[in-house]
C-alpha cells in the first residue's frame, strides 16, 4: 500500500466484481419473484380491487371516525412521553455521572431495573396499579398507562444515551473549564451539555421514534385507541379491507416518523453551522464571575 493510503480493504479483482454482479443479479431476481408472489396472492384474494380502497379517497368518515380520533390518541400519547421522558432521561443520566456514591448508585438502579423490564409489562403493571389505587375512569387509563409505561422505560434508555454522549466528550473540554474556576454544575450546564446534544441527537431522535411506534403496544394490549387499534373497526365497517387499512396506517406512521428525523436532521444541521460560525468570547469579567467563591483571577492585561 502506499504511504498515505486510506483504503482499509483490497480493491475487487475481476473475478470479485463478476463475482459480486451475479450475487447482485440474483438478489434481484429473488426479490422481485418474493413481490410477484405478495403482488399475485393478494390479487387472488380480491384485497387489490379497487372498492376496498375507495373509501379512504371517497369517504370523509374513514379519516373523521377512525383514522384522526386515532392519530390524534397517538401523538397525545408520544407527546407527552417525549415530554417526561427527556427531562427525566437527562437528569438520571447526569446523575449517573454524580461524584456522591449514593447519588451515582440510586440513578443506576433505577435506570438499570426499568431499562430490563419490556415497556409491555410495564404498561400492564402501570393499568393495574392505576386501576387498583386511583380513581381514573375506565375510559382514559389506558392513556395514563401508555405514557407511564413509555416513560418509565425510555427514560431510563436516554438516560443511558445522555450519559454516553457526556462520557465522549474529551477531558480536555472539562480540564479548560476548571482551569477558569467554574463549578461541577457549571461545566455540566454550560460546556458539557451544550456540546453532548448535538453528538447525541441521532440517537435521541432514534429512540423518540420508537417512542411513537410502541404507543401500538397500548392499543394492543389495553384497548388504547390508537392508530393501530383503528385498523380493526375500519376493516370491520369497510368490507374486510384488512390490507388496505394496514397499509394506510404503516404509510401514517411512516410520514410521522419521516417528518420527526428530518426535523432532527435540520436542527443537529443548524446546531452544528452555530458552532462552527459563532465568534463569541467570553469577557474577563465573565470568566471572573464563573470564578468559584474565594477565588481571584489574574486581571487580563496581565497586571498585577
Amino acid at each position: 500500500m502506499k504511504h498515505g493510503a486510506t483504503v482499509l480493504y483490497d480493491a475487487p479483482g475481476p473475478r470479485a466484481r463478476r463475482r459480486n454482479l451475479l450475487w447482485t443479479a440474483l438478489f434481484l431476481v429473488a426479490l422481485a419473484a418474493v413481490i410477484w408472489w405478495v403482488v399475485a396472492s393478494l390479487v387472488d384474494k380480491g384485497q387489490l380491487e379497487w372498492p376496498k380502497w375507495e373509501p379512504f379517497f371517497t369517504d370523509s368518515r374513514v379519516w373523521s371516525t377512525y383514522l384522526l380520533p386515532a392519530l390524534k390518541n397517538t401523538l397525545i400519547a408520544a407527546a407527552l412521553s417525549m415530554v417526561i421522558a427527556l427531562p427525566l432521561g437527562a437528569v438520571l443520566g447526569i446523575a449517573r455521572l454524580s461524584d456522591h456514591w449514593w447519588v451515582r448508585g440510586t440513578a443506576g438502579t433505577v435506570v438499570e431495573f426499568f431499562r430490563a423490564i419490556p415497556v409491555l409489562i410495564l404498561m400492564l403493571f402501570a393499568n393495574a396499579a392505576l386501576s387498583e389505587f386511583t380513581d381514573i375512569s375506565p375510559e382514559s387509563r389506558p392513556l395514563y398507562a401508555v405514557v407511564i409505561g413509555l416513560v418509565l422505560y425510555n427514560a431510563s434508555v436516554l438516560a443511558e444515551v445522555v450519559r454516553a454522549g457526556i462520557l465522549a466528550l474529551p477531558q480536555g473540554q472539562t480540564d479548560a473549564a476548571k482551569a477558569i474556576g467554574m463549578r461541577k454544575g457549571q461545566i455540566m450546564v454550560h460546556v458539557l451539555l451544550p456540546q453532548a446534544v448535538t453528538a447525541m441527537l441521532p440517537a435521541l431522535v432514534s429512540q423518540l421514534v420508537v417512542i411513537v411506534k410502541d404507543t401500538a403496544l397500548g392499543g394492543a394490549m389495553l384497548g388504547f385507541s390508537e392508530l393501530l387499534a383503528s385498523v380493526r373497526p375500519m376493516s370491520a365497517n369497510y368490507g374486510a379491507n384488512t390490507i388496505a387499512s394496514f397499509t394506510v396506517v404503516a404509510v401514517i406512521f411512516i410520514v410521522l416518523n419521516f417528518a420527526l428525523t428530518t426535523f432532527a436532521a435540520w436542527l443537529e444541521g443548524r446546531l452544528r453551522r452555530a458552532k462552527r460560525t459563532t465568534g463569541a468570547v467570553v469577557g474577563a469579567e465573565a470568566v471572573e464571575e464563573l470564578a468559584t467563591p474565594g477565588e481571584h483571577l489574574p486581571p487580563a492585561d496581565g497586571t498585577k
